[in-house]
Order: structure tokens, then C-alpha cells, then sequence
């Protein structure tokens, strides 16, 4: 198995050689906020995105990032050329780095990580299942990039034992909030809707650049709108758009249904025109 290097506090090294404190709070208490971006050409995908929502996530949790965006940038470029071409995921986490056994933080600093792995590759189309574990939308980190995800390895479980790649979640109004790890997009009567931010979800990257180049727009649907809708799809920054076929065992409609096809079409668009969007 190939050893692939990370960059960990300014510094380029072996993976099998970068060490964390035992006393990291991301270890401890999941006190910390990553991205994850699609590495293209040797280059990473709406960076300046991606970098820009990882200071909105860290403000959130009162959390600095202590180095800037160009040294940011340029630490990427180290990363992806010391890991050679096979590499298609980046992930930047940063922690609240040593700390006391409890909620407290320590007084030594973040701790930034940034990690590289092959890309993966989705299926064409997916099935997904609805969970009855809400979303909390008036949580203070809804909307955040934590690394506070056993909710999610919980869900996700849920999924994959009954045949599907992602769940979806409801938020406390019982309306349509996302997955695990991915927006949902959903195509009724002609009409490209997604939940607005306000019920909970994740402002996430794909999410985003698709609200600015589609008709799409944001609204509050019940949870049950999903399995009733004409076409489905999910976005994440890997899956980018990814059709969905099945919601809780039942086939949709149409699968890429036409928005789908779309908005696929017009992403793929994007993508071939800039790497930073």
C-alpha cells in the first residue's frame, strides 16, 4: 500500500511518519472544521471556495486559522506535487489542536493537516434512504463544516445496510435538510428545488456554484417530497452530480431525469472553463 505524504503544520512528511498529540482536541472532543475539494489536473477544485467556507466554519466554532490563504495555496501545491499524479481528494482539516481532557481548550494552538488519497469513483446513479435522526437547525454549528460527524458514520451505517450510498435527513420541522456528506436537489413539475440553508444543510460548494449557474431554486419541502418527486440528484464536491434512482426502495420517475441532465451538463461546463470558479 502506498504511503502517501501529508502536510501537518507547515511541514511536508510521510504519512506513516506525521504524529498528532494524543491530547488533540479533534481527537478528544471533535473540536474542529475541514474541507474536502476534487483535485483536477493536479490542481484543486474552487480552492478559493473551499478555503473561504473553512474561515466561516472556523469563526464558528471561535477557532484560528493560522495561516493564511496564500500559504494555504501554496502548501496544497507542495502536498499534490510531493503525492504525484494518482491523488484526486484533497482534505484540509484544522482542530483546536493540544488541550485538557474536557471542552476547554489548551493554550499551544491549532493544528492543521492537510491530506491527499485517490479519487474514488462514485456510481453513475445511486439509491438513497431517508433516517428519522434530524438535523438540528438552530444547533450552534448548524451550517458548519465540523468534524463532529458520528451522526453522520451513524446514518451512513443505516444506508449502507440497506443498500444505498447516502441518507438523507430531515431537519426538526420535518422538512428536507441533506445527507451525510452531500446537498439534494429535487425536480418537480419542471422546477429544480433544493432546501435553503436556513433549514439546516450544509452551504456546500457544488451546492452553491449550481444555484448561480441553474434555474434552481431554494425553498423548505417535507422530507416526503423527495420520494415523490419527478427527479432527484445529490452534489458534493466528489459525487459533483449525481443522479439518484431509488428513494427508500422506490424507483423515481426518471433517472437522470432532464433538470438532472441538465444541471450535469452545465456543471461539466464549469468545470472545463476554471479550476477556481
Amino acid at each position: 500500500m502506498t504511503v502517501l505524504p501529508v502536510w501537518l503544520n507547515g511541514e511536508v512528511l510521510p504519512g506513516d511518519r506525521a504524529r498528532l498529540s494524543p491530547f488533540d482536541h479533534g481527537l478528544l472532543v471533535g473540536d474542529g472544521v475541514f474541507e474536502t475539494a476534487k483535485i483536477i489536473d493536479g490542481e484543486a477544485f474552487a480552492l478559493r471556495r473551499h478555503l473561504h467556507r473553512l474561515r466561516r466554519s472556523a469563526a464558528g466554532l471561535e477557532l484560528e486559522v493560522p495561516y493564511g490563504d496564500d500559504e494555504l495555496r501554496t502548501a496544497v501545491k507542495e502536498l499534490v506535487a510531493a503525492a504525484g499524479p494518482e491523488v484526486g481528494r484533497l482534505r484540509i482539516t484544522v482542530t483546536g489542536g493540544p488541550g485538557p481532557l474536557g471542552s476547554d481548550r489548551g493554550e499551544a494552538g491549532p493544528t492543521v493537516l492537510l491530506a491527499v488519497a485517490p479519487a474514488g469513483v462514485w456510481e453513475d446513479t445511486t439509491a438513497v434512504v431517508t433516517v428519522p435522526w434530524p438535523r438540528n437547525e438552530r444547533s450552534a454549528v448548524a451550517g458548519l463544516k465540523t468534524i463532529s460527524y458520528a451522526e453522520n458514520v451513524v446514518a451512513l451505517g443505516r444506508a449502507h445496510g440497506a443498500g444505498a450510498s447516502e441518507a438523507i435527513l430531515p431537519n426538526l420541522a420535518g422538512n428536507l435538510c441533506e445527507g451525510t456528506g452531500s446537498n439534494v436537489f429535487v425536480g418537480i413539475g419542471g422546477e429544480l428545488l433544493t432546501p435553503p440553508l436556513a433549514a439546516g444543510c450544509l452551504a456546500g460548494i457544488t451546492r452553491e456554484l449550481l444555484l448561480e449557474i441553474t434555474g434552481a431554486v431554494e425553498r423548505d419541502l417535507p422530507l416526503k417530497a423527495l420520494a415523490e418527486a419527478d427527479e432527484a440528484f445529490l452534489t458534493s464536491s466528489t459525487r459533483e452530480v449525481q443522479p439518484i434512482h431509488q428513494v427508500d426502495g422506490r424507483d423515481l420517475p426518471s433517472c437522470p431525469g432532464p433538470l438532472t441532465q441538465a444541471t450535469a451538463d452545465a456543471f461539466a461546463a464549469l468545470v472545463a472553463r476554471t479550476l477556481d470558479p
